[in-house]
């Protein structure tokens, strides 16, 4: 007999410590276990915990006040932490921690979320953010990032992990904000306090595999994980298995308890490409369907990483997709990353940086829509039909690309400050939605290495498995040796910001302030409509985009990475001026308050010329009409 589609099953209870008006109710999935013990701390206690259909035990507890600790025996082994714990204080090896997600007092009533449409979005990780590393320290860099310009906050996963540091990818307890960090209302503090400021918070999240160190799921059922797909960074989870509905179940309700009980604002799903599932329905979008539910009256982001670029993620669930608002391009990196520093080796083997791609991927996203991809020897991404321009996300920094160079260097150590800016004005003014990875905004020298605290023989593997992958890249092949130590606290400290650097480097800051100030009030940019779009290659490195609007009149963006260009003459109907307008300048990247030579127009009496790495904007004003010429008289 088949087994049943674990998406046509009705959800469960709420699993984990909950806290009621009845008592704390404890719920565990322990399918092959005879019977499950809850060990309360202080005063130290047994309580037998009842039987339930489908391998669930239950156990409502009175009189049991917020912050009691607990574990769970299972036929006598163990104890063990609570697969759901809200709370680890002593690390994901140590006990579980009853939290009350109810007494928390919230001050964001009028909060209604955000859409993907119109978002700026700012990766950071809490550790290395500022030099505390704690969430309560982060809500005083929110003003900070809402006079930058910014939106919304996404944060590095923050599921509780093993050790001291680690980018967060690691995690083990996915329902427990990790403890250096702070405990879980001063997550919702800042959580609170970004409302307060109009930002919203966006949270990364790992449902693909989990760390290495510090999973006991194992003990509770065999059947969270599967051998059955490939994964490179550790069991596969079953989602389409034997026994998988409780699995999509304990990960669904991750998902709404985030939202839920810490009023987050989405998620970020990382490398998707390693959820596998063959169900009719894939459990993303159950997760797109149960999250939205539990965010009530307020409108929430979900957004994929997904490296082959399967454009079925934000497809809607009638058309056979899964419902997500977003996805991360990584052609647009790609291909800004060779255009910027002249490498195209390892994964970044198929693209140029030519003005081409910049203005496929302005109007069309993905580069790759199904074409031979040689890098990986098949067809890459695949058409993105009629999904809006908002729904990609563009970058040309983030947390892996920062640290997939040999020690973590920032892209405007790699390439000339021209160039940078001129690609900064691109990002930022493209109709897709962008992204900007933490000191981006104000040129940080801080390098992002990768880090995460392990010993022994998982160090030493961590360590080799670093140098490995970045050998893909021939300039590095022959210096893995200078591989920061992953494991070293030196490498995790040498990543925190210095916000000092604002102002030694407020050039930078004003180039992004300027450009975010010019995306939100520009209502032709703002709108984010790539049907009203088209664009040129003007030269080797030079190319135009045009937003045409017969009302506010056009735009035109004017983009040269390489050296001067003179277009005489400019056979190029893009540049024509409007009927009854003509081409003003408003922006240009040469500004000196941003580091530049000095503004030159590019549009002079003899035609158009473009100033060597430099990008500008230009506004269709409505021509003023010619003074009438004064009367001469009669005629006599």
């Amino acid at each position: 007999m088949r087994p049943p589609d674990p998406s046509t099953l009705r959800p469960i209870a709420p699993l984990g410590a909950l806290v009621t008006p009845d008592g704390t109710g404890f719920r565990v999935w322990a399918p092959r276990t005879r019977a499950v013990t809850l060990e309360i701390e202080q005063p130290s206690r047994s309580l037998p915990m009842r039987s339930e259909s489908g391998g669930y035990f239950h156990a409502l507890v009175s009189g049991l006040e917020s912050g009691a600790r607990y574990r769970f025996r299972l036929d006598g082994e163990g104890p063990y932490p609570d697969p759901c714990s809200r709370f680890q204080p002593e690390g994901p090896h140590g006990p579980s921690m009853v939290v009350d997600a109810r007494a928390y007092r919230w001050r964001d009533g009028a909060w209604r979320g955000v859409p993907m449409h119109g978002q700026v979005i700012y990766e950071l990780h809490v550790g290395t953010f500022t030099s505390a590393g704690t969430f309560d320290v982060v809500i005083e860099r929110l003003d900070h990032l809402r006079r930058l310009g910014v939106t919304a906050l996404e944060i590095m996963p923050v599921h509780e992990f093993p050790g001291r540091w680690n980018w967060g990818y690691d995690g083990v307890g996915l329902y427990a904000p990790f403890h250096g960090y702070g405990d879980s209302d001063a997550l919702r503090r800042l959580v609170d306090a970004a409302h307060a400021c109009g930002l919203a918070v966006i949270l990364d999240v790992v449902y693909n595999h989990f760390g290495p160190g510090g999973n006991y799921l194992g003990c509770y059922s065999r059947d969270y994980f599967t051998g059955r797909y490939r994964n490179d960074w550790g069991e596969s989870i079953n989602f389409d298995g034997h026994d998988s509905a409780p699995v999509r179940e304990f990960f669904i309700q991750n998902a709404c308890c985030w939202i839920e009980e810490f009023h987050l604002d989405g998620l970020r799903l990382d490398a998707t490409r390693s959820i596998h599932d063959a169900s009719a329905r894939h459990v993303l979008a159950d997760l797109s369907v149960r999250a939205r539910g539990a965010a009530g009256a307020r409108t929430i982001i979900l957004t994929a990483e997904n490296e082959p670029q399967e454009a079925r993620y934000v497809q809607p669930l009638e058309a056979g997709g899964f419902g997500l608002d977003g996805m991360w391009n990584d052609d647009f990196h790609h291909a800004a990353r060779v255009a910027l520093t002249g490498n195209h080796t390892g994964y970044l083997h198929d693209y140029r940086g030519r003005p081409q791609e910049f203005v496929s991927a302005a109007k069309r996203a993905f580069l790759f829509q199904g074409q031979f991809y040689a890098w990986q020897n098949q067809g890459r991404g695949t058409p993105v039909g009629d999904r809006p321009a908002w729904a990609f996300v563009h970058f040309i920094q983030n947390h892996d690309q920062v640290a997939n160079t040999l020690d973590g260097t920032r892209l405007h150590a790699l390439t000339s400050p021209g160039r940078l800016r001129a690609m900064t004005a691109l990002l930022l003014l493209s109709p897709q939605t962008p992204l900007l990875f933490m000191g981006q905004e104000f040129a940080a020298s801080a390098p992002f290495p990768f880090f995460a605290d392990h010993c022994g023989d998982l160090h030493t593997r961590i360590w080799e498995g670093r140098r490995e992958f970045l050998s893909q890249f021939t300039n590095y092949a022959h210096a893995t040796a200078c591989v920061p130590d992953p494991c070293a606290e030196a490498t995790f400290l040498s990543a925190k910001l210095d916000w000092s650097e604002c102002e030694k480097h407020a050039a930078t800051l004003a180039l992004h302030a300027d450009l975010l100030r010019l995306r939100r009030d520009d209502p032709v940019i703002a709108a984010q409509d790539w049907m009203r779009l088209d664009g040129a290659v003007l030269g080797e490195k030079a190319f135009v985009l045009r937003w045409f609007d017969a009302q506010a009149g056009d735009r035109l963006l004017l983009v040269n990475l390489g050296d001067a260009v003179a277009l005489s003459p400019a056979p190029e109907p893009l540049l024509a001026e409007p009927a009854g307008r003509r081409w003003d300048l408003v922006w240009s990247s040469d500004d000196p308050r941003y580091g530049g030579q000095g503004v030159v127009s590019p549009l002079g009496e003899a035609g158009w010329s473009l100033s060597g790495e430099c990008a500008v904007l230009l506004l269709a004003e409505v021509r003023a009409p010619p003074a009438s010429a004064p009367s001469s008289g009669p005629p006599g």
